[in-house]
């Protein structure tokens, strides 16, 4: 009863900023005598490394027990986990980050601060390894489904299709192999699956976010850490609310492949990012990130889309905003869709853009709406944390 009253407490006085109504109550971490599932839904798996009431020390060992059928959630507790999170089923997991009680509600906190739960791996890709299998958490229901590949194809299509409604709250994903002299070491790949993130973090340099083949993901109230094309992919991906900080500048920000629509037709392959920020990483060395040195994308294939809404970008963004793949393909084409609407702040003015981007009118921008860019209302998405 302590808990729901000051959970509500926090909630009547507007203090708590974006976090989750419906799971907040069970985040909280509980004072001694309490079980930490309290306020938790029936069934809530409790994974702790250092808990005796924990039922898991490792959160894979928490998915792997999972039945096939049925909604599951589990609660991480406090920590560091080192480890490869796979999820394969198809019925919903949430997972959810333990929170502290005196920092959660915090007005001036993000997932920098507010987070306990630290997930993280360190592969990075070698020679004869896909770029899947340097993923922290992969949400696919194959291995093959996970494959990236290579060109501006990549692996072939597969006729299946995963988690329907995967969630993750308040944890921070990592892959600490990665720095600027490494090769590509990703933290996600969702492939073939719907999944949300909220008050999440995401680090690493090279390739850190993937939203794959048929797949749809939306990212809200997150960080994102990145150097060369540290947003990348072949399916659907929105970022509202996010913080996009360099590290350095490789590539460009998001690199994205297109499609025909003949493996998924009427989706709307690309990368959103909307009411959002780009910055210079808190962490990015002095000469990594200079003035007007990143760029905010370059096409993986020549059918890549990738819009910008209303988003401030720091003076680290070029003047000419976007450039071509490589010197092998040294020209962007005009199948290629560009588009920015309201950027501001140092580096977002347009008027140096490259001729083939679209700068979006207020009417043409709305057409760009979650609902509109995903073809539905997605039911998959916790609309009630803002």
């Amino acid at each position: 009863m302590w808990l729901l009253l000051l959970t509500l407490s926090f909630i009547s006085q507007g203090l708590v900023g974006a976090l989750s109504p419906i799971h907040l109550t069970c985040q909280l971490r509980k004072p001694a005598g309490h079980s930490p599932l309290d306020g938790c839904t029936r069934g809530t798996i409790y994974v702790s490394q250092h808990d005796s009431q924990a039922h898991f020390k490792s959160v894979q060992q928490a998915v792997l027990s999972l039945p096939k059928k049925g909604a599951a959630t589990i609660l991480v507790g406090a920590g560091e986990y080192h480890e490869t999170v796979n999820i394969t089923r198809k019925d919903p997991v949430t997972l959810l980050g333990q929170l502290d009680p005196h920092t959660a509600f915090d007005p001036a906190g993000n997932a920098s601060t507010r987070n306990l739960v630290h997930i993280w791996d360190n592969k990075f890709v070698q020679t004869g390894m896909d770029d899947a299998q340097s993923a922290v958490l992969l949400v696919a229901p194959s291995f093959n489904a996970s494959l990236i590949g290579a060109g501006p194809t990549g692996a072939p299509l597969q006729p299946l299709f995963g988690n329907v409604d995967f969630k993750a709250y308040n944890i921070d994903f990592e892959n600490r192999a990665a720095n600027f002299s490494i090769s590509q070491a990703l933290v996600t790949d969702i492939s073939y699956a719907n999944a949300s993130f909220y008050g999440c973090a995401f680090a690493s340099y090279q390739d850190t976010w993937y939203t794959g083949r048929n797949a749809s993901t939306y990212v809200v109230d997150s960080i994102i850490y990145g150097q060369t094309d540290y947003l990348f992919g072949f399916g659907t991906a929105w970022f509202e609310k996010v913080t996009l900080a360099n590290r350095a500048c490789g590539g460009g920000i998001a690199a994205w492949k297109g499609t025909n629509l003949t493996g998924a037709p009427g989706n709307r392959y690309g990368a959103y990012i909307s009411n959002s920020k780009i910055i210079r990483s808190p962490d990015a060395n002095a000469t990594t990130v200079t003035e007007g040195q990143c760029f905010l994308g370059r096409p993986w294939n020549d059918l890549a889309t990738t819009v910008y809404l209303n988003t401030f970008m720091d003076g680290s963004i070029n003047p000419a905003g976007w450039k071509p793949f490589d010197s092998a393909r040294p020209v962007i084409m005009n199948t290629t869709f560009y588009a920015e609407y309201h950027s501001h702040g140092p580096g977002g003015n347009t008027s140096a853009r490259i001729p083939l981007e679209h700068i979006l009118t207020s009417k043409e921008a709305k057409h760009f709406a979650l609902d509109q860019v995903f073809l539905e209302r997605p039911t998959w998405i916790d609309y009630d944390y803002r």
